[in-house]
């Protein structure tokens, strides 16, 4: 059985985008996974997962690293 994970894995153009706005994007174009904006400062968990993209954004709301799979 394969773990590599399914569909689109990354969206680097989506560096500087709002957060609702990748997220919407990222679960449009990979219905495979949920995109979860984190805030500054917020933790997250260190898994990887096939079905979930983190979406770091900044104090503006704003996307600040390239969102992928994990």
């Amino acid at each position: 059985m394969s773990t590599e994970c399914r569909g689109k894995r990354s969206w680097p153009e989506l560096v500087g985008v709002p957060g609702n706005v990748a997220a919407a994007t990222i679960e449009r174009e990979n219905r495979l996974v949920n995109a979860i904006i984190v805030p500054p400062g917020n933790s997250i968990i260190t898994d990887v997962r096939c079905d979930r993209v983190w979406v770091f954004v900044n104090g503006n709301g704003n996307v600040t690293r390239v969102p992928s799979i994990g």
